[in-house]
């Protein structure tokens, strides 16, 4: 059931409106994201849905088969699963935005000896400046896990104003089982099979 509802929000897309005179002084009035193309190891066809805030400062991306595993089980390749998403974001002219700040969380298991990583990297379609960032777990551990992207104000790259740039979101998963035999995993999910990946926007005025 829960893929069949992903695969529903993939094909729909994620729009929100308000009146005018209760939008804030720089965020829009209205919000379409559409998700363009979805490929990856760590987001199979119908696992993973994007949706947008009420209020237009952030959009979420849920992931419901993002597993990378190593040691006893585990096939040669599954130690490293990656999602990437090509999302094109509409707004009313005089604006652009960037990416502020990402909020990531799943499961990570990891025994002694054994590491995992988490790294976002985020740029619009045709230019060669972006961000990336990297997030390192070494165990033992077996525990919920968060990380943080946030980007200083002068860092945060933003679309060309008056053009349509589609945003690309590249996540990967890695695990090194080290000297351990025994099985490691890192999730970016949870016990109920999905979990919410925060995007926060930064809108400001051409």
């Amino acid at each position: 059931m829960l893929k069949m509802v992903a695969a529903a929000a993939l094909a729909l897309s994620a729009v929100l409106t308000a009146p005018a005179a209760h939008a804030a002084p720089d965020v829009p009035d209205f919000v379409t994201i559409d998700v363009v193309t979805v490929n990856g190891s760590g987001c199979p066809a119908g696992t993973a849905a994007v949706a947008a805030s009420h209020d237009r400062t952030a959009f979420t991306v849920t992931y419901s088969d993002y597993l990378a595993q190593a040691g006893q089980g585990a096939a040669p390749t599954d130690f490293r699963k990656n999602c990437q998403l090509n999302i094109r974001v509409s707004y009313p002219q005089g604006f652009t935005f960037g990416i502020a700040q990402a909020d990531y969380r799943g499961f990570i298991h990891l025994q002694a000896g054994a590491t995992g990583t988490e790294r976002g990297n985020y740029y619009f379609q045709g230019m060669s400046n972006g961000a990336s960032r990297t997030h390192n777990f070494t165990g033992p551990k077996s525990d919920n896990w968060q990380a943080t992207d946030r980007a200083q104000v002068s860092e945060i790259v933003y679309a060309p104003c008056g053009e349509v740039r589609h945003l690309n979101i590249n996540t990967e998963l890695r695990v090194n089982a080290g000297s351990s035999k025994a099985a490691s995993f890192m999730t970016m999910d949870s016990t109920d099979s999905s979990v919410s990946t925060k995007y926060q926007f930064s809108w400001k005025r051409c």
